[in-house]
């Protein structure tokens, strides 16, 4: 069951700085390959096959991603702005010091994945597929999401600020410290996963129903 607790820890993460970035652009890009210190604005990765490829202290900005495959990529201490991607696979992926921002994503498949110490802010998502994931220090702001599919996941120190989600579902997820009061709920599935939450009391109110349902309690006026 849901609990409420003032000392819920909020997820450690600190600013990315990125200096010295040395100007690229998309095309360089290779599966299996390793890059470092990259600044890339601009251009269409759509359809490109980077299963593999690791990023560490890069920055893109303004790229078009739509059915990239990032399958097992690992992107390191870097920096995504207003990436646009009506399909990305992302399964199995590595995010660690991460920013991802005023970005439009329709499906992200990113399930099986270890994102930590990850700050996502001022993007919109029609689904996210995080079942299986490790989440640990990670920060969800002012994000609009329309699916949200937590089955499965250990998320530990996540938190969201100015959210919503027109649905979550959390069967079998296992939370630690997770702060779901800035995030306004259409629905939730499998309420038993919410065990180790944070709920403020308007949301409480508002799930009371669905919390009788699930334990088999009638309600009378």
């Amino acid at each position: 069951m849901a609990r409420r607790s003032a000392t819920a820890k909020k997820p450690v993460l600190s600013r990315l700085v990125l200096p010295g970035l040395e100007p690229s652009d998309v095309e360089q890009l290779q599966p299996q390959d390793s890059y470092e210190g990259l600044s890339i604005e601009g251009g269409d990765l759509s359809g490109r096959d980077l299963s593999g490829i690791t990023l560490s202290e890069c920055e893109l900005v303004g790229v078009t991603a739509h059915t990239t495959l990032l399958q097992h990529a690992r992107l390191v201490e870097t920096r995504i702005e207003r990436l646009n991607a009506p399909v990305l696979d992302a399964t199995r992926s590595t995010w660690r010091d991460m920013e991802l921002s005023g970005s439009r994503i329709g499906a992200l498949d990113i399930y099986d994945a270890a994102i930590r110490s990850t700050r996502l802010t001022g993007s919109k998502f029609d689904w996210i597929n995080l079942r299986s994931s490790t989440l640990e220090d990670v920060l969800f702001e002012d994000c609009t999401i329309e699916e949200l599919d937590l089955a499965g996941v250990t998320a530990t120190r996540v938190s969201f600020v100015n959210c919503r989600a027109g649905s979550v579902s959390l069967a079998h997820a296992r939370l630690k410290d997770v702060d779901l009061r800035g995030l306004e709920m259409g629905s939730v599935g499998n309420l038993e996963g919410m065990a180790g939450a944070t709920l403020d009391a308007q949301q409480v109110t508002a799930l009371a129903p669905a919390f009788a349902s699930h334990l088999g309690i009638r309600v009378e006026g």
